[in-house]
């Protein structure tokens, strides 16, 4: 459901997007608002959902998880019980990022981190082909990270 969010909370939304550790005082001087008039509008896109936290972003090299490899899951049976059980699996697994349901050739698709070539081999045979109801499986291994980010563009 898309919410209706006038210029100032947008322009709100743009500078905790750059720097989700500004202060409300410099967040309101930004806006041309008061400090209790902005951090009123935070908290109220925070309880509306439109903010919905705030973290650290970590260099994965060096905390050694610099392989991202994304891969492809076809499951043998496309069952509410085989989607829940494989969607389960995966949210206890902190090499999976991300696990997007997707429409086409294939069912799920996995952001996966891990250190080398060597690890993922090693979480391949042992967790990824063992999730429940994966079939196949697809890998492409990440050569060049031209862009991440997780902003949204602001209308």
């Amino acid at each position: 459901m898309t919410m209706e969010l006038d210029r100032i909370d947008r322009k709100i939304l743009h500078a905790l997007q750059q720097d989700g550790r500004i202060s409300n005082l410099k967040l309101a001087e930004l806006v041309t608002l008061s400090p209790t008039a902005v951090l009123a509008r935070v908290q109220r896109l925070t309880k509306e959902g439109v903010i919905q936290g705030y973290e650290a972003r970590l260099d994965p090299v060096k905390l050694g998880a610099g392989l991202m490899v994304f891969v492809e899951v076809l499951l043998d049976k496309t069952t509410p019980n085989v989607f829940d059980a494989f969607k389960a699996a995966v949210q206890v697994r902190p090499e999976i990022m991300e696990c997007h349901m997707v429409a086409g050739g294939f069912d799920y698709l996995l952001k996966t981190r891990m250190a080398d070539m060597n690890a993922y081999r090693e979480f391949a045979g042992t967790v990824l082909w063992q999730l429940p109801g994966v079939r196949e499986t697809r890998t492409y291994a990440v050569m060049e990270e031209v862009k991440c980010t997780t902003h949204l563009p602001i209308k």
